[in-house]
C-alpha cells in the first residue's frame, strides 16, 4: 500500500501550516499535550486537503450522483468525467492519492489513541483529545465504506513500515461496529458547541454521524436516540433564512454542526470551489483570478427538479449571463487562484432535522414526522405537506434531501441509503451508461493492488 504507506508512516502538521515531520522522528515527537493537539491538527489538515473535503469528495459524493455533472468529460484525460460516467477504473488517478488521505486522517487519530494514555496532564483535556480522534477516525472510515465497502480497519499505529503491507480488507459489518463504537465513546468525551472552538468536533458532531451511521444501516428506532439528543441539547438553531446561511460572509452559523475551515489569507490554506465550480472560462464568479475548470456543474433536471417559490434554487445554482449554471454554495471569490475564504459544511441542523424526521416515519410516526420536514420547507418558502401515508414520505423525505442539501455531498449516500442509486441514475436523460449493482462501490486503487498481495479488488473492476 504505497501511498496509504505513506498516510499510516508520517505526520501532519499544524492545521495551518504545514510542516510535515518524517518517519525516523515520530518516536521523538506525541509525547506531550501540545503535540496531541498537532496530531489531531494534521488529521484535520488531511481532511481540509482537495483530496478529501477540499476537492475530489466532491466526485465521490455529487458528480458520482444525479445532481450535478461534468461540464467536460475529457478534461484532464477524463479522470473526473469518468466518475460522472460510471467508467473509472482501479487506475484513475483520483482514487489513490484520496485512500491515502483518508489513512493519513486515521494514522493521526491512532497516534493520539495508542500513545496519550502515558502522557502527563488534566484528564479532561486529554479526554477531548481522545473524543475528537474517535470521531476523526469513525467519520474517516464512514466515508471509506460507503465508497469502498470492505477497508482494511487499521485501529493502532503502525510502528514498523513492513506490517503496513500486512492489511487486508475488513468486512464491512466489522468496519461499522467499529465507527459505532467510536462514536458513543467519542460523544460523552466531547465538548459542546459553546464550549471548543469553531472547527472542532463537538459532542453533537459525532451524535448526528452516529444517527446518520444508523440511518444507513436501516436501524432507524436506533438513529432517534442521537439524532433527537442533537435536537434537545439547544446547541444548535435554523438560520432565518436559507440565503444567509449560505453567505459567503458568514461561517460557522448556529446552524452548522461540523465545518470544514478555509482561510484564504494563508498560503495553501484557502479553498479551491470558486475556481472547481466555475464554468470553464468563465469569470463571473472568481472575478477572472485563476483557471476554471468546471466541476461539479448542476444539471437542468435538478434545476427544473424545484418547487415553484422555493428559494433554496437560486441559492444553490447560480446562472452566468451566458445561462450556463454553476454550484454556488461554498463559492466565494479568491484572493489568488484556488484560495478563497469559503468553508465547507459537512453537517448542519437542517440535516439532523431531516434525518429526524425521515427516521420517525420509518418507525411508523408519520404524524410525528411531518412536522420535521415541513420546518425545512417552510424556511424555503413552501407549503406543509400533509400526507401520512409512509412511502410517499418516504419519497418525499429523499426529494426534501436533494434540494436542501444540494451541492453538499449528500446526494449519492442518499441514493445508496435507500435502495435508489441504480433505479434513479439509470432514469437520467441523455446518460452514457447503464449502472449495475457492482458500480455501487468504487474500485480499489490499483497501487494497493501492486503494493500487497494480500489486497483484494472490487468484483468486476
Amino acid at each position: 500500500m504505497v501511498l496509504s504507506l505513506f498516510g499510516l508512516l508520517t505526520s501532519c502538521s499544524d492545521f495551518l501550516e504545514q510542516s510535515p515531520k518524517s518517519y525516523q522522528n515520530v518516536e521523538n515527537f506525541y509525547k506531550t499535550l501540545p503535540e496531541m493537539e498537532e496530531a489531531i491538527n494534521g488529521a484535520l489538515d488531511a481532511m481540509q486537503s482537495y483530496k478529501q473535503y477540499g476537492g475530489n469528495f466532491i466526485f465521490f459524493m455529487e458528480v458520482r450522483a444525479d445532481n450535478t455533472t461534468e461540464e467536460s468529460f475529457t478534461s484532464s484525460g477524463g479522470i473526473y468525467g469518468d466518475f460522472d460516467l460510471f467508467r473509472e477504473i482501479p487506475t484513475n488517478q483520483i482514487l489513490s492519492p484520496t485512500w491515502a488521505s483518508c489513512y493519513q486522517t486515521i494514522s493521526q487519530c491512532n497516534i493520539v489513541l495508542d500513545r496519550i494514555a502515558n502522557i502527563n496532564g488534566e484528564e479532561a483535556e486529554k479526554n477531548k483529545y481522545v473524543g475528537e480522534a474517535l470521531f476523526l477516525r469513525a467519520l474517516t472510515y464512514f466515508n471509506m465504506v460507503r465508497i469502498w465497502g470492505d477497508v482494511p480497519l487499521i485501529l493502532h499505529e503502525v510502528d514498523d513500515p513492513f506490517k503496513a503491507f500486512d492489511y487486508e480488507r475488513t468486512p464491512k459489518d466489522e468496519v461499522y461496529k467499529q465507527i459505532v463504537e467510536d462514536l458513543e465513546k467519542a460523544t460523552p468525551l466531547l465538548p459542546l458547541a459553546s464550549k471548543t472552538k469553531k472547527g472542532l468536533p463537538t459532542s453533537g458532531a459525532a451524535a448526528t454521524v452516529l444517527g446518520e451511521v444508523y440511518l444507513t444501516l436501516h436501524e432507524y428506532g436506533k438513529a432517534l436516540v442521537p439524532l433527537k439528543a442533537v435536537l434537545d441539547s439547544k446547541e444548535y438553531k435554523l438560520m432565518k433564512t436559507y440565503a444567509e446561511l449560505f453567505d459567503p460572509s458568514n461561517k460557522n452559523t448556529s446552524e452548522s454542526i461540523f465545518e470544514i475551515q478555509y482561510n484564504g489569507n494563508i498560503d495553501g490554506e484557502g479553498s479551491r470551489f470558486a475556481n472547481m465550480f466555475a464554468p470553464k472560462s468563465s469569470k463571473e464568479v472568481t472575478g477572472g483570478i485563476g483557471k476554471t475548470l468546471g466541476d461539479n456543474i448542476p444539471t437542468d433536471e435538478f434545476y427544473a427538479s424545484f418547487e415553484k417559490g422555493d428559494v433554496r434554487r437560486d441559492i444553490t445554482i447560480g446562472v452566468l449571463k451566458d445561462l450556463r449554471k454553476y454550484c454556488k454554495k461554498f463559492v466565494k471569490a479568491p484572493a489568488i487562484a484556488e484560495q478563497s475564504d469559503a468553508n465547507f459544511i459537512v453537517y448542519r441542523l437542517a440535516d439532523v432535522y431531516l434525518m429526524y424526521g425521515e427516521a420517525l416515519n420509518e418507525t411508523g410516526d408519520t404524524k410525528g414526522s411531518l412536522y420535521y420536514i415541513n420546518k425545512i420547507r417552510s424556511r424555503a418558502g413552501l407549503s406543509n405537506l400533509t400526507t401520512t401515508d409512509k412511502l410517499e414520505l418516504r419519497e418525499a423525505y429523499l426529494n426534501e434531501r436533494r434540494h436542501e442539501l444540494g451541492c453538499e455531498n449528500h446526494r449519492w449516500f442518499d441514493l445508496l441509503r435507500t435502495g435508489k442509486a441504480i433505479s434513479v441514475m439509470n432514469a437520467v436523460e441523455g446518460k452514457d451508461y447503464n449502472v449495475e449493482e457492482y458500480k455501487l462501490l468504487f474500485p480499489i486503487p490499483q497501487r494497493e493492488l501492486d503494493a500487497s498481495d494480500k489486497m483484494t479488488q472490487n468484483p468486476k473492476y
